[in-house]
């Protein structure tokens, strides 16, 4: 399999809660020295901008830590969560918003060996980036990789078109203890590969005073 064409600045531009579901199916593409690997995404979060979710990091404005989600649509948003795992998102919307789609779980779809290799706890396809820590590990995604243009045909992350799933299901979030009414989870409602839902979320990190989600 191969991945479709690059996803535009035009497609991204909608309501975060428009795009993020629109994003099922795509591909997410990473060039490494040890190869490449393509997964499908399967399960994605969505994440409004400054003053409109608390539980987003943008909620507080563009400090330090969350500018690059107030760049241009098709930035590559990486943080550190609970100080234990990265987190890959996609800015979304116009720019100076603050909206992001957490990338939350896909299927490996290309360069399985390698991703095998990085994830070697995984004992089926299905584990390989099922949920937000798998995903980037699979992908070799790190802090390195943030604000990085998936739209740009050189950047080593891309994100590309891809088949939508015939059936997408939308859900509460997960991990926040804040707005959580929302139902911004959506999901390839035929995959394995979404990841457990666990209702309830954990305290935020002391000294950030928000979720530890985008």
């Amino acid at each position: 399999m191969t991945p479709g064409r690059l996803l535009t600045a035009d497609e991204l531009l909608g309501p975060v809660d428009v795009v993020a579901p629109a994003l099922l199916g795509c591909w997410v593409v990473t060039d490494r020295p040890e190869g490449r690997v393509g997964l499908r995404l399967t399960e994605v979060e969505a994440y409004s901008g400054a003053g409109e979710d608390p539980a987003s990091h943008a909620h507080r404005g563009p400090t330090p830590r969350a500018a690059i989600m107030f760049g241009p649509p098709g930035r590559l948003y990486v943080y550190f969560s609970y100080g234990v795992h990265w987190c890959a998102n996609v800015v979304v919307g116009p720019e100076g918003r603050g909206a992001a789609v957490l990338l939350r779980a896909g299927e490996v779809v290309a360069g399985e060996g390698v991703a095998r290799a990085r994830r070697p706890a995984a004992r089926v396809a299905r584990d390989l980036a099922r949920g937000p820590a798998r995903l980037t590990q699979a992908l070799a995604i790190g802090p390195g990789d943030r604000g990085a243009d998936l739209l740009d045909p050189d950047s080593p992350v891309r994100l590309h078109a891809g088949t939508p799933p015939p059936a997408v299901t939308a859900g509460p979030r997960v991990g926040i203890s804040t707005a959580t009414d929302l139902p911004w989870r959506f999901w390839d409602a035929d995959s394995d590969t979404v990841s457990p839902f666990r209702a309830g979320g954990r305290r935020a990190r002391r000294g950030t005073g928000q979720d530890q989600h985008p």
